[in-house]
């Protein structure tokens, strides 16, 4: 999967969605997402596959299971398993949730 194809996935969900950051105000939920680092299988001294992962994040204004499990069915359809972890940031009034997952041959 590319990153092309990732934002494509991610954004038919049905919320607004930017690499690494929106350039003005958004309301919640939306998702940003961004390439966090390259995990390749290396083998004769080349990269023979790569595997990149990226990290996925959901914001929401308060506790929204189905806003997670959008993103969760989203990922699943995808064929991409995911690690989850959830912050409140005081500062901006918002859940975080991220959703760690790696693409291969992107």
């Amino acid at each position: 999967m590319t990153q092309a194809e990732l934002y494509q996935a991610l954004k038919s969900i049905g919320y607004p969605v930017a690499y690494g950051s929106f350039s003005s105000p958004v309301t919640p939920p939306f998702i940003t997402y961004q390439f966090a680092y390259s995990n390749d299988l290396i083998a004769d001294n080349i990269n023979y596959v790569a595997i990149d992962d990226f990290q996925v994040e959901l914001y929401t204004a308060k506790k929204d299971l189905v806003a997670e499990q959008k993103v969760q069915d989203k990922l699943k359809e995808l064929g991409l398993p995911y690690r989850k972890f959830e912050t409140y940031l005081d500062t901006e009034k918002m859940y975080q949730i991220l959703y760690e997952i790696q693409t291969l041959g992107g």
